[in-house]
């Protein structure tokens, strides 16, 4: 198939996107199958549909996105492939992605009022990357904190409101039919994050002769990106949402030692001692 026949079904396949996993699971199938021929050209198809497409169909778009970094992290590269030959293994769809974020959430959260409907669903797809490290932390952030500056400013009124829109403004005004479609395809996205939110990167290059003890693991670091493990990943997380020992802390633990040792508090045996607090 010539670059122009493959460029011109995926532009079919995006044109008929919504929020199904079918739909989405056919499009990133696709995309990773002609990624060593048509890479580069397959990704201007994408920024071109959200540039243009409607509110709803650039949300879906970005969560093909979703979709597909995670495909391009998962898969495994074939033994033995280098360079342009490794499309199903390679992660250059995610340097496409984190190469063009800015410009992609500035399509995907246009500026102003209009682009509100699409804010939340893109923060939470924007922290999912954050929290499964699919793009660098630092320019996510700078991204998040950039969006959310806008949502503060949203309210207020434009000078330019009067003028004219942007060719790729999309319209604010939804008809009924709309409205009810983007209700029932936020309910399944909504559902895919809460379902993948749970799910670590999984890394394919431990020696298969280690045994499965995290004190045998090799030790890794944030620099690490994709081979680092994914119990790294699973305790650093906990770390951060961990709070700090505090009073709380202390009695909870005073309450267990005593249902532990309840005898040692009644002259129970001289080997039942108190948990030691200190």
């Amino acid at each position: 198939m010539d670059p122009f026949e493959v460029r011109m079904q995926f532009l079919g396949l995006l044109k008929r996107l919504d929020a199904s996993q079918q739909s989405i699971k056919k499009i990133v199938g696709y995309a990773l199958k002609y990624f060593s021929t048509c890479g580069e050209d397959l990704w201007d198809c994408i920024m071109e549909e959200c540039q243009k497409g409607t509110l709803n169909h650039r949300i879906n778009l970005l969560y093909l996105l979703d979709s597909l970094c995670e495909t391009c992290l998962l898969a495994k590269p074939p033994t033995g492939a280098t360079g342009r030959d490794k499309a199903p293994g390679s992660s250059s769809y995610v340097d496409y992605v984190s190469r063009d974020l800015n410009k992609l959430v500035e399509y995907v959260v246009p500026p102003g009022q209009q682009g509100m409907p699409n804010f939340m669903s893109t923060l939470q797809v924007l922290e999912s990357w954050r929290t499964k490290r699919v793009i660098e932390a630092q320019k996510l952030d700078d991204v998040i904190s950039h969006l959310q500056s806008r949502r503060a400013t949203a309210s207020l009124p434009s000078p330019s409101s009067s003028a004219p829109s942007a060719p790729h403004a999309p319209q604010a005004n939804f008809d009924p039919q709309e409205i009810k479609r983007r209700m029932e395809e936020d309910r399944e996205r909504h559902k895919r994050l809460r379902e993948r939110r749970w799910v670590q990167p999984i890394s394919h290059n431990l020696p298969t002769a280690v045994p499965p003890l995290a004190s045998f693991l090799p030790l890794t670091d944030d620099g690490d990106g994709v081979g680092e493990l994914t119990l790294d990943i699973e305790f650093e997380n906990d770390w951060e949402a961990t709070s700090d020992w505090n009073e709380d802390d202390e009695e909870a633990v005073a309450e267990e030692n005593e249902l532990c040792f309840a005898g040692s508090s009644s002259g129970g045996d001289e080997g039942d001692d108190a948990m030691d607090l200190s």
